[in-house]
């Protein structure tokens, strides 16, 4: 790749600014955490064949790449193992590994989780929802028709069905990192209705956790402190990298903390308004294959 001799420097205070704008290479860059849907993933869910053929410069330079996601860790291994990838922020930032050592991870009480389940079994007689409970090694769904079935499994690749949630072994050991309810209308509205306080009887479970509409059909409750931003700044603490040699890139709401976790913030063109307002710079869509475009601009390609 050609190199220049500009520096990049990322603006004083985060706005909204063209990827464009960025004129040179960033030397010290250490770290680049993408979040996948919307972000890495192209328009067929897929990680783009330029991804991979840029991976092996990134590697050769130094750079950690970092898979982001609310997917599970047994699934992000198995996306990327293989291809020399071993660090991932897991589960929305409840699970962070590095090369197969837990660097954090931050459980949801265990009483919490039997009122969740009993919240989305009652909600089941008037909406079409379904709930997933993420333990570190294994996730585990009740409802077992197909079509809620093959929703899970596209996140959660080590998955078990069993007959009653609240049985499940990573509950009474109080190891649960998260519940994930699918709703097959829309995430804002169950979240609002079931929740966050929005419907009749209902109590706000944002009181002592984080409640995060994490996709059109998924909400995602876990832990109070936990976020892929907290997630991130434990892993470059356990690391020793400073923000200043972080690029990130999301779409979604459950990207958001992430943006103040590295001075080279990017928000993906199709993405959230909010994510968009937090970042330093708007990416190209990731249907254009817009973190492989900002990455080669960031090595000075």
């Amino acid at each position: 790749m050609d190199s220049m001799d500009t520096t990049a420097v990322p603006p004083a205070v985060p706005t909204p600014r063209p990827w464009t704008d960025i004129t040179g290479p960033v030397p010290d860059l250490r770290l680049v955490v993408l979040d996948m849907d919307g972000t890495l993933l192209n328009g067929s869910d897929e990680v783009p064949d330029a991804f991979w053929e840029l991976l092996p410069e990134l590697r050769s330079r130094g750079i950690t790449v970092v898979p982001a996601s609310g997917r599970q860790y047994a699934t992000l291994k198995g996306m990327f193992a293989e291809h020399g990838i071993r660090t991932f922020i897991c589960e929305n930032g409840t699970l962070v590994v590095h090369d197969d050592e837990v660097v954090s991870t931050s459980p949801v009480d265990s009483p919490t989780v039997d009122r969740i389940i009993d919240i989305v079994r009652t909600a089941e007689t008037d909406r079409n929802v379904g709930l997933v409970v993420c333990g570190p090694k294994k996730a585990y769904i009740e409802r077992d028709d197909d079509i809620f079935a093959a929703e899970a499994h596209r996140y959660y690749r080590s998955l078990e069905v069993v007959p009653n949630l609240h049985a499940v072994p990573d509950i009474e050991e109080g190891t649960v990192l998260k519940c994930a309810c699918f709703d097959f209308d829309s995430a804002a509205q169950a979240a609002s209705a079931l929740f966050t306080g929005g419907g009749p009887g209902v109590a706000d479970l944002r009181e002592e956790h984080q409640v995060v509409v994490s996709g059109k059909n998924w909400i995602d409750i876990m832990n109070g402190s936990a976020n892929k931003g907290r997630a991130l700044r434990a892993l470059e603490m356990n690391l020793g990298i400073p923000r200043s040699g972080v690029a990130v890139f999301g779409d979604y709401l459950n990207d958001l903390e992430m943006m103040a976790e590295g001075d080279w913030s990017f928000a993906m063109d199709n993405g959230h308004g909010a994510v968009q307002r937090a970042a330093q710079f708007i990416a190209p869509r990731n249907t254009d294959e817009g973190v492989v475009q900002v990455l080669r601009r960031l090595m000075g390609a």
